[in-house]
């Protein structure tokens, strides 16, 4: 297991917190992650977001979650912690940093009276959804969304 040290990110510019988001969701642009972060960041009772460090200050990894209060699948109660991302650097996987980065959001989400934790992934990514079973967490559904222009 890795030594890391969780930190709450509060403030821009986080180049490795931006970096990284890139990494996990690349169809969103490297123009439009700053925007996001500072919307997240507008709003720190809603969205908390910590990253992962190594004892060298190396980023490893970060995590992002919410307070949803609209019904969120697989879950029986109100507010819900979401975590709405996870990531580790392919180099530092499988040494304990998402569990790490998981302990700061279950902590965070208790905190604000969640008594549940979801998250989602999509249908083809198995990574991802071995990686939620090894956290802990237990698959609720399948969905499949639709949509339909109204033209």
């Amino acid at each position: 297991m890795m030594t890391v040290r969780i930190e709450p990110l509060t403030s821009l510019p986080n180049p490795d917190w931006l970096r990284m988001r890139l990494a996990l969701w690349p169809d969103t642009s490297a123009a439009e992650h700053p925007e996001e972060v500072r919307l997240i960041l507008t709003d720190p009772g809603r969205f908390g977001q910590f990253i992962a460090v190594a004892e060298n200050g190396e980023a490893l990894g970060f995590a992002e979650v919410a307070l949803r209060s609209d019904y969120v699948n697989g879950t029986t109660s109100s507010p819900v912690g979401f975590l709405e991302g996870l990531y580790v650097e392919p180099a530092a996987r499988r040494q304990g940093v998402a569990r790490a980065l998981l302990d700061a959001v279950v902590a965070w989400a208790k905190d604000r009276g969640c008594r549940e934790l979801a998250s989602d992934t999509d249908l083809e990514n198995r990574a991802s959804q071995s990686v939620h079973t090894r956290l802990g967490f237990v698959e609720t559904e399948r969905v499949v969304y639709f949509r339909r222009e109204l033209t």
